[in-house]
């Protein structure tokens, strides 16, 4: 039986394959401490799931509109209106299964096969797995260690081609924990409007701030209607599992969002959207919690880790990720790169981790090697993994 070529396009997310080794592992009676996977330890707010209950006992249990149920996208319009000081309707709002679907349905409306979309990397592989699997050429943005992991202004302008069509941002960060200054974004819309370009700005971490104040590009005068903006429940909310996200855009490029929706999903489960609007509207208490909470453990693998031999980090300003530089750890114990490394603390010290390479393609002369811890494990856990890593890292060194 013949796979059709693009198949061989199409990255995946290795987070999910290191979880898949944890979990073989852990069968095996393995005592595993994972940092791989970026998904809170927290259960979804009480308030949320009692939602959701009600609305499959009252019969929400049948298709939506493909663009979702108007209460949710009354919501979310309200919701952005309010955090990013613009004014959003119904109409400029798709809710998916997830906020995936906005990304891979944002870059099959807007670019055509050998067009140029450029993306943060290292970053969420998924950007890069989506472009090229429609065809089109991803063309990697450096994210650079000195500048705090934001992009140097002129390597993007000189990244900028007529063929470019699409620029993607994410912040916070991952894999890295940073955050974009006003100066980052007020370059990025200046280079927008003047190249007539789209910006895909994913803003799933925009609730997970430990330092400074969330900004969005969307914001800035000149590209509300030229930013798609991805938000959704799965990281502020825990739920994940849920599969509920969100986009925001302009209403001509809604139509077509949405009519991919109908060809691939049909609709977002019902009762998961009035969740949504619950999860909203209804009381923040265990979100905010949670992200307090996220903070501490920050704070402790941040100093945990910058007590290691070999390793340095900077201290990540949001989200929920650290990404250690590991050069000199790697050249200590005779490892060619952090796959090595990874490979090494999983069967060493039982600590899964992920590797520079799960975060795209080295960049051109990058010679760093880096790895990412996800701290969304309990304090505990922290302070156990961060001590096996040191034991398995300056005992071989």
């Amino acid at each position: 039986m013949q796979i059709a070529r693009r198949m061989g396009r199409l990255g995946t997310e290795t987070a999910f394959e290191v979880l898949a080794e944890v979990n073989r592992l852990k069968a095996e009676g393995q005592n595993i401490i994972s940092f791989a996977l970026g998904e809170p330890d927290f259960d979804t707010p009480r308030n949320v799931k009692d939602t959701a209950t009600k609305a499959i006992n009252d019969g929400y249990t049948h298709y939506s509109p493909s663009a979702g149920i108007l209460p949710l996208r009354e919501s979310i319009a309200h919701y952005i209106s309010e955090t990013r000081g613009i004014e959003v309707t119904p109409e400029e709002v798709v809710v998916t299964p997830g906020a995936k679907p906005i990304v891979f349905d944002s870059i099959l409306s807007c670019v055509n096969e050998g067009d140029e979309v450029i993306y943060p990397n290292p970053g969420y592989p998924i950007y890069e797995s989506v472009i090229n699997f429609i065809g089109g050429k991803s063309v990697p943005l450096p994210l650079l260690e000195e500048k705090s992991f934001s992009f140097d202004p002129e390597d993007l302008r000189m990244r900028i081609t007529p063929k470019t069509r699409m620029i993607i941002l994410n912040s916070p960060h991952n894999p890295t924990g940073g955050i974009l200054s006003p100066d980052d974004l007020e370059t990025i819309a200046e280079i927008a409007i003047q190249a007539d370009l789209w910006v895909l700005s994913d803003e799933i971490y925009s609730k997970i701030i430990y330092d400074g104040e969330f900004r969005s590009i969307i914001s800035i005068p000149g590209m509300k209607d030229r930013t798609i903006l991805v938000d959704g429940f799965s990281k502020t909310y825990a739920m994940t599992g849920w599969r509920l996200g969100f986009g925001i855009m302009k209403k001509e490029l809604a139509v077509h969002i949405a009519r991919i929706e109908t060809n691939v999903d049909s609709c977002t489960a019902t009762f998961t959207q009035y969740a949504g609007i619950e999860a909203l509207k209804g009381p923040q208490a265990e979100s905010s919690a949670m992200i307090a909470e996220f903070q501490k453990r920050r704070d402790i693998i941040y100093e945990g880790l910058n007590d290691i031999e070999g390793i340095k980090c900077l201290r990540p300003r949001g989200a929920f990720y650290i990404y250690p530089n590991v050069t000199e750890a790697c050249r200590n114990l005779g490892f060619r790169d952090s796959k090595e490394l990874q490979q090494y603390l999983l069967h060493k010290a039982n600590v899964a981790v992920l590797a520079r390479n799960c975060f795209g393609q080295r960049n051109e002369g990058e010679k760093e090697e880096y790895i990412r811890l996800s701290y969304v494990t309990s304090r505990e856990n922290i302070i156990e993994g961060v001590k096996r890593i040191k034991k398995a890292i300056e005992s071989k060194s």
